[in-house]
C-alpha cells in the first residue's frame, strides 16, 4: 500500500487550503482512510476518517464545522477540505489507512506541512 499527500502550504487565519492523498496498492474495500496531525513535541492527533464502503466520517472536536474528509472511490484518493483555518492548525498532516478490522492504522503517507498565520 502506498499513501502519497499534497496539497499543504501556508496560509492567513481563515484561509482556506485542501489536501489529497493518492492511495495504491490494493484495493480498499472495507477499509478506513484518516487523516492526521502532528506539532513537534506532541503526540500525532487523529483529524477526520471516512469508511472507504459508506463514506462514514467522525472528526476530532477541534475541527468540527470546519473540515471536510472525503473519498473518491474511481480515484482512489482521500481529500481532507480545511476551512476557517486557525494557527493552531499549524501541524504536518498525514494520511493513514487500515482494515476495518485493524486496531489501529497501518499504512502511512509521507506527510504535508501546514502552516497556519495569523
Amino acid at each position: 500500500v502506498q499513501l502519497q499527500a499534497s496539497g499543504g502550504g501556508a496560509v492567513q487565519a481563515g484561509g482556506s487550503l485542501r489536501l489529497s492523498c493518492a492511495a495504491s496498492g490494493r484495493t480498499f474495500t472495507n477499509w478506513n482512510m484518516a487523516w492526521f496531525r502532528q506539532v513537534p513535541g506532541k503526540e500525532r492527533e487523529e483529524v477526520a476518517t471516512i469508511t472507504w464502503n459508506w463514506g462514514t466520517v467522525n472528526y476530532a472536536d477541534s475541527v468540527k464545522g470546519r473540515f471536510t474528509i472525503s473519498r473518491d472511490k474511481a480515484k482512489n484518493t482521500v481529500d481532507l477540505q480545511m476551512n476557517t483555518l486557525k494557527p493552531e492548525d499549524t501541524a504536518v498532516y498525514y494520511c493513514a489507512t487500515k482494515s476495518s478490522a485493524a486496531a489501529q492504522f497501518m499504512y502511512w503517507g509521507q506527510g504535508t506541512q501546514v502552516t497556519v498565520s495569523s
